[in-house]
């Protein structure tokens, strides 16, 4: 079955990056959003093209996926071309993601790919591109806040383990230099680290645990005197829902894949 024609930007001038840049930063803060997640995102998304449209579909500043965007009333594909459009429905679908999950590290896995794909794997995607875009996300993010990216610091703030192989899962070309610049010049990495052995470590599977996907619970048991009952509350255990609810659509092979116009 032949797939779907692909949403097509429309014809005029696109808005300058500064413009664009400005109105992020409204309506960030109009959503109560950080702003230094909202700019990392975005510029892993779509690099700040209000016209990008993935392989899969997905739309705009913040790579909105069509189904997604009906989920909170754009029912016109056309209107995630429209930046303002766009940057609310996005911010919107980011902002319950974290109120969800109440930590950013599963947020941003989440929104590339998935509800259901986050809670399926128990708080960890293991698809590699989520993995390198999560990377990607964060590091940037922990590096603005001003915070070593694999310190448990980082950890604490992100409520995910972010580990350096996750920049080269399946990656069968280049490494990001101009990421391991900023590692770098942050003293994240010393200038001896190995980055070929970085590559070979990548299939190593990184369990997360359920209780990424229970931080409301572990906040509460934070206070339980049982320290025996609240270890066994937050061992990873593989269940899953059976009446779990209807998840958006996976925006994966969205970010780094953007159809730009000349």
């Amino acid at each position: 079955m032949a797939r779907p024609s692909l949403p097509r930007p429309p014809e005029g001038p696109v808005p300058s990056e500064a413009t664009i840049k400005t109105l992020i930063d409204r309506l960030a803060r109009d959503h109560g959003l950080d702003l230094v997640l909202v700019h990392a995102l975005i510029r892993a998304e779509s690099g700040y093209d209000p016209h990008a449209v993935s392989p899969m579909g997905a739309v705009g500043l913040m790579q909105v996926m069509p189904a997604t965007a009906a989920d909170y009333g754009v029912e016109n594909v056309e209107r995630l071309f429209d930046p303002e459009v766009n940057l609310r429905t996005g911010m919107r679908h980011l902002k319950r993601l974290l109120g969800k999950y109440g930590a950013i590290g599963p947020a941003v896995m989440a929104y590339n790919a998935g509800e259901g794909a986050l809670e399926r794997s128990e708080g960890f995607v293991p698809y590699p591109e989520t993995q390198r875009y999560t990377h990607r996300v964060l590091v940037e993010y922990l590096i603005r806040k001003g915070l070593q990216p694999y310190s448990q610091q980082a950890r604490d703030h992100i409520g995910l383990d972010l580990r350096p192989e996750m920049a080269f899962v399946g990656a069968t070309g280049t490494v990001d230099a101009a990421m391991i610049r900023r590692l770098l010049d942050q003293g994240v990495w010393s200038s001896q680290s190995n980055v070929g052995a970085l590559k070979e470590q990548a299939p190593r599977p990184m369990p997360q645990g359920r209780r990424l996907l229970s931080s409301r619970l572990s906040s509460r048991l934070d206070n339980a005197s049982n320290s025996l009952l609240k270890s066994r509350l937050m061992k990873p255990k593989r269940t899953q829902s059976a009446d779990a609810p209807r998840q958006p659509p996976s925006k994966l092979s969205t970010s780094g894949l953007s159809m730009r116009r000349p």
